[in-house]
């Protein structure tokens, strides 16, 4: 687990994560043109409207989680995993 201290509405706060998640969360943030902070205050003011409300570092790798599962569906060629897709056939 990595540690970052970040910025949030004016307040340090401290989060864990493992080192993956952060990378994926800066390259993000860089793919978003905003900072790291940034991002994640984004991602934190989502959380708050949830009910109940996950703590921020599962926020973060769901968000991180989402994100690679939509990059890995466009790069996907058409048809791959589809539900119709029945895969090869025998002749």
């Amino acid at each position: 687990m990595r540690k970052k201290s970040i910025s949030l509405k004016g307040h340090r706060t401290s989060i864990a994560l493992e080192p993956v998640f952060w990378e994926e969360l800066e390259e993000a943030a860089k793919e978003a043109a905003l900072t790291l902070p940034a991002l994640i205050d984004g991602v934190d003011r989502r959380r708050l409207t949830q009910t109940p409300a996950p703590g921020l570092a599962s926020a973060l790798r769901v968000y991180v989680v989402n994100r690679l599962r939509v990059n890995a569906d466009k790069s996907a060629p058409s048809g791959v995993g589809d539900k119709t897709d029945s895969g090869p056939t025998k002749d």
